[in-house]
């Protein structure tokens, strides 16, 4: 749709096209279809380093690089009817690139649709890094599929850059290509940037397992100076893991270290723990969804003490349990510089929460994200919680879906956030068994923020009175509450002695939960 659209803006009478001049259809598709795919990878970029939004900022983004290319475009001037020369105003990759990198030290080819390149192809494509003179400290050959022709092309290229090269991005460079193909693609790349004095290294999503990684041994073995790592979605197994303990000779001067989205368990958590001992300066650490359990999630969390300077930890959809949430919660007290924390999906219950949520009271000032959904964490840790937050100022989101928390935790929480923070964004307490007054305590306190965007309260047991009440608070804001798709009018605990026969919260409970309302000092509306 956005490509039709484009090319119509481009190629019909607009205030754009009066000024600038308007492209013939032929063009304008081609130029729309360029504009796109370089919109949508740049977007998709920005999504991915902020995985845990909704996606609202990276459409932002989609947006105005597509404004700001269409415009491009037109400035070019008025249209010739020469097709040889209106063939010339399409845009490059090139072009697309340095609109949106504007960086002439930055080489990307990731641009576009993936594909498989070979020789020829190689050639064109990394024919400005063979330039005199050249620039370039950061290449990106992500998105495109490098055969062994292309391989050996890049080679001697790399090779004449390794005294200058700083940060170089392989990941998704060997998509398709059978694993022997695959294996002699990344002992080339290997080879030939042996020796660079690289700060940053991604390797993500090539499916790597321990081969892959004993493939790229020759790099990994030679980088003293690596400040970030990148291993991500790469089919990370506990003897891939072991590897990579095994080939990274110095960690001194790691800050990020990705291992999201493998299946190391906890032997390769064990591995990883290793890496994470002698990395004293690491800043951001994620290791999500791994399949970890008890056993590694206490020899990471062991190992996370050695990390003072830690402000970005993810350790999201594990199998920690309480024992390793207990240990995890003593080596938190380490870190004092915390801003962002993914604790969500670790089981840790009360008990892990509690000890969580007390250390991190002490600690942490400037903490902007706090994410422990799903870990069955209930009414009873929410005054530890909420005297957690209380003292976070600066936090900008908070998420605790997929919890019971109920009404009387909620209100508790509310109560925390209603001085102050300033900062507070988003709210997720979907999933939390809410009735009505709990929903509405915290909806008449997070409304009030004046950055505040998103509460979502779906999949809860709120009344079709307490959606209306709802959306009469987010009347002049509709678009900060959250889809109710999900909620249960009807719904609720039939085991709850204060529930009445139809699931709704009882007239005395509720009445109770109101009084608690009134102790918020948060005024009804007329």
């Amino acid at each position: 749709m956005l490509v039709e659209r484009t090319s119509t803006n481009l190629s019909c009478p607009t205030i754009f096209t009066q000024r600038y001049g308007s492209l013939s259809k032929e063009v304008a598709a081609e130029n729309a279809k360029q504009i796109e795919d370089t919109a949508f990878v740049t977007a998709n970029k920005h999504y991915e380093k902020e995985p845990d939004g909704d996606g609202s900022s990276a459409v932002q983004l989609y947006a105005r690089e597509c404004s700001k290319l269409i415009l491009e475009v037109l400035k070019n001037g008025p249209e010739i009817e020469d097709k040889k020369v209106a063939k010339t105003r399409v845009l490059t990759h090139e072009t697309c690139e340095a609109l949106s990198h504007d960086d002439d030290t930055f080489f990307d080819i990731s641009k576009g649709q993936r594909a498989f390149i070979e020789a020829d192809e190689a050639q064109e494509l990394l024919k400005p890094l063979k330039e005199p003179g050249s620039l370039y400290t950061k290449i990106c050959f992500s998105n495109r599929s490098f055969g062994l022709g292309a391989a050996h092309v890049a080679e001697p290229i790399l090779t004449s850059l390794r005294d200058q090269l700083k940060d170089v991005d392989l990941s998704d460079f060997v998509a398709g290509r059978p694993e022997a193909e695959a294996l002699d693609v990344m002992n080339i790349f290997s080879k030939a940037l042996e020796g660079c004095v690289l700060k940053s290294l991604n390797l993500s999503n090539n499916a790597m397992g321990e081969k892959g990684v004993r493939a790229f041994g020759t790099l990994l073995q030679s980088l003293h100076s690596l400040e970030e790592l990148y291993l991500m979605n790469d089919g990370i197994s506990e003897e891939a893991a072991r590897a990579v303990s095994e080939l990274i000779p110095s960690t001194e001067k790691l800050r990020v270290l990705h291992f999201h989205n493998n299946m190391i368990g906890d032997e390769g958590a064990v591995a990883v723990s290793e890496v994470v001992k002698h990395s004293p300066l690491l800043e951001d650490f994620r290791c999500s969804s791994t399949r970890v359990d008890a056993e590694g999630g206490i020899a990471l969390s062991e190992a996370l003490a050695t990390c003072p300077h830690m402000k970005k930890l993810d350790l999201r959809d594990n199998m920690f349990g309480v024992e390793a949430g207990i240990v995890l919660s003593k080596s938190l007290s380490k870190h004092a510089n915390l801003t962002e924390v993914y604790l969500s999906y670790l089981n840790l219950e009360d008990e892990g929460a509690i000890a969580i949520a007390d250390i991190l009271k002490e600690i942490a000032p400037s903490l902007e994200v706090l994410e422990m959904a799903g870990n069955e964490i209930t009414a009873e840790a929410a005054s530890s919680l909420a005297a957690c937050i209380a003292g976070k100022q600066f936090l900008a989101k908070l998420n605790l879906a997929e919890n019971e928390l109920k009404d009387d935790g909620v209100i508790k929480i509310s109560k925390a956030l209603e001085e102050g923070h300033d900062e507070l964004k988003e709210v997720d307490m979907s999933s939390n068994s809410l009735s009505r007054v709990g929903a509405k305590v915290l909806a008449e306190v997070v409304v009030k923020k004046p950055p505040f965007e998103l509460l979502n309260i779906n999949g809860n047991f709120i009344s079709d009175e307490g959606i209306d009440f709802l959306n009469t608070i987010f009347k002049k804001s509709p678009d900060m509450l959250g889809s109710l798709d999900d909620n249960e009018p009807n719904g609720g605990d039939d085991d709850d002695d204060d529930d009445d026969d139809s699931g709704h919260v009882g007239e005395d409970k509720e009445l109770e939960l109101e009084s608690k309302l009134k102790e918020l000092n948060v005024n009804g509306r007329e």
